[in-house]
């Protein structure tokens, strides 16, 4: 897929006639994604993250991590972060704001080392697609988790889109369709998930997870923690 968020978040950093990004999808008009989110400092972040980010512990392991605000939060915090990231582009800027440990690569395929907390914010879970994708990804995560260690991310109930008709059966109906659009060129479409409590708690259930709420907005956003069950 072309890195084309990479670049909106490459250009921004550099102050490189940015542009605007958008997002179409499958269920109204495109959206403006504002690049900037991608830089805030801590003061300009939900809630939900700021508990996010004060439940960390051990060594962290913050995936799609953009332009790393969350990454460098954790480090002026004394904590060892790694920022990983599928772009190129973005790992550069990780780099050049001053995160230590940025490292290009796919969450599905990267090994070699083991975390105490593996964060996954702004939705990060969605990476997964579909259930059968959060299956996967959730299984995966297992071997990079330190003994005792936990997944920190958040993810929302999108029935609200469906006003009032919630499509039953297959495909979930958080799962998705999506394509980036910036400076006229265009992503394939991709698939992102967004997963009710209800459904979630009996898939990690299933899967050997002990799962807690830990925030949950007015907008039915919600943080969660996984551990291994013992």
């Amino acid at each position: 897929m072309k890195d084309i968020l990479g670049e909106a978040v490459h250009n921004y950093h550099f102050n490189n006639t940015p542009g605007k990004l958008w997002i179409h999808n499958t269920y109204g008009p495109k959206e403006p994604m504002p690049v900037e989110a991608y830089f805030r400092e801590e003061d300009d972040m939900p809630d939900l993250e700021w508990v996010a980010l004060n439940e960390c512990r051990g060594q962290v392991l913050d995936v799609g991590a953009g332009a790393g605000s969350h990454a460098l939060i954790l480090q002026e915090r004394g904590f060892e972060v790694m920022a990983l990231d599928i772009s190129a582009n973005s790992v550069e800027v990780m780099k050049l704001r001053g995160v230590k440990q940025a490292v290009q690569a796919d969450i599905f395929t990267y090994s070699g080392h083991q975390f105490d907390t593996i964060l996954l914010l702004m939705n990060g879970i969605g990476l997964a697609g579909t259930l059968s994708g959060l299956t996967q990804l959730l299984q995966h995560l297992k071997t990079l988790l330190q003994p005792g260690g936990q997944l920190l991310f958040d993810s929302s109930d999108v029935a609200y889109l469906y006003e009032g008709k919630v499509p039953a059966g297959e495909p979930y109906y958080g799962e998705i369709s999506y394509q980036y659009e910036y400076k006229n060129q265009k992503t394939e479409w991709f698939k992102w998930l967004y997963i009710d409590e209800k459904r979630l708690t009996a898939i990690v259930e299933a899967d050997g997870w002990d799962m807690d709420v830990l925030y949950e907005d007015e907008h039915g956003q919600y943080l969660t923690r996984l551990t291994l069950k013992k």
